[in-house]
């Protein structure tokens, strides 16, 4: 089967399901681009000047920060300011299915193109809100971009040392709050197939993030102590050495006694397990320090590699800390098709990395690079005019 973004590609789940996405920079993109691979017909609507602001972190035919948010869309240019294109934006609005958009809160309302607006024009509308902190509450007009979140959450403070803080080298938040999106938006769907009514859905970077932190945050409700970036740490018995190559590999013992057992006997350190500090996972958590240093002294004798093979070959949950050559160099990551080739008018192909969903009759789609600025404004406008 085909569909309009291209010859022979497979047809999705939400094939016929038009979004248009009002959002720049990372989560509403991120939200709307798994709505798209997945088969939803994915407008996003920028301004002329520039567009999204993530085009210009990078070279401007084509950047894999902007890339990496926004393939299978197609770009339409609408200035929100003016009259005759604010009218373009209704138009379109008037047979869409769902609306992402990340503006502050009240801003598309200031715009007329709020929810109360639009739902007055096409009932079966699904219009997704993200914001920074929330539609209502005290911060609910303050800026929120993915840091401000990650540290509101709490998720920062247990990522860090709260001591000698940095901030993430990865944008946490907003992903959160774009899968999170992109979840209430399907069952929405869902929803309007037995009501046949649209709705409002809502989610922010503190909400979403927040959600993100459950297992810590019930951890405190039940014994009020303040996790830190060791606490999971030392109840999971996660550990982090290196080999004497300098490179660096980590140890996920979780609970079952055969994974302790295991290491013991790859790293021929059977005789701690008959020290009082290590003989129960109990007495291992309480003595997490103390064992971490023991292992890490034997881990320098000899080199990553070397390790991963006799903890694998016990059956210990183990892995290197890989860089992203590593990772895109690895057998398994290979085996999944997890660094797929777009194709790219000018570049010939750019690379992104896959959905990570596999489905056996509506497969994710991988189909076009993200659009040029503007590249689809005859084909949407001109049918927006004719309907």
């Amino acid at each position: 089967m085909t569909d309009a973004k291209g010859e022979g590609a497979p047809v999705g789940a939400l094939e016929g399901v038009q979004v248009l996405e009002f959002a720049s920079y990372v989560s509403g993109p991120f939200a709307g681009m798994l709505l798209a691979d997945l088969g939803a017909d994915v407008i996003k609507i920028e301004n002329p000047d520039g567009g999204d602001p993530f085009r210009d972190w990078g070279r401007r035919d084509y950047n894999g920060t902007f890339g990496a948010m926004n393939r299978n869309k197609r770009s339409v240019t609408l200035n929100l300011k003016a009259p005759d294109d604010l009218e373009a934006a209704r138009r379109l609005a008037r047979s869409a299915d769902v609306i992402i958009e990340n503006f502050r809160s009240g801003v598309m309302d200031a715009l007329g193109l709020g929810y109360e607006t639009l739902a007055a024009e096409n009932p079966g509308l699904i219009y997704c809100s993200i914001t920074g902190f929330g539609g209502e509450g005290p911060y609910k007009d303050r800026p929120g971009y993915d840091t401000v979140g990650q540290a509101m959450s709490g998720l920062l403070g247990v990522l860090t040392d709260r001591k000698a803080p940095q901030p993430m080298g990865v944008s946490l938040s907003d992903h959160l709050a774009g899968t999170f999106a992109a979840y209430g938006v399907l069952a929405a769907l869902q929803a309007r197939q037995r009501t046949g009514r649209g709705q409002r859905v809502e989610t922010s970077l503190l909400q979403a993030t927040l959600a993100f932190m459950g297992e810590n945050s019930a951890t405190y409700f039940e014994d009020q102590r303040l996790p830190s970036r060791a606490s999971r740490c030392q109840r999971a018995q996660v550990f982090a050495f290196t080999g004497s190559d300098g490179l660096p590999f980590v140890v996920h013992l979780s609970s079952p006694p055969k994974f302790w057992t295991g290491l013991l006997s790859a790293s021929g350190l059977e005789a701690l397990g008959q020290d009082p500090r290590f003989a129960t996972r109990p007495a291992r958590v309480d003595n997490y320090d103390a064992l971490s240093a023991a292992l890490q002294e034997r881990f320098a004798t000899r080199p990553r590699g070397e390790w991963l093979a006799l903890l694998g070959a016990k059956d210990v949950p183990s892995a290197p800390i890989n860089s992203l050559e590593e990772v895109f160099a690895d057998p398994q990551v290979e085996a999944l098709g997890l660094k797929v080739s777009l194709p790219h008018p000018r570049r010939g192909s750019v690379s992104v990395v896959a959905n990570p969903v596999r489905f056996s009759d509506t497969p994710a789609r991988h189909v076009t690079s993200a659009p040029d600025l503007g590249a689809d404004n005859d084909s949407v406008l001109n049918a927006a005019r004719v309907v």
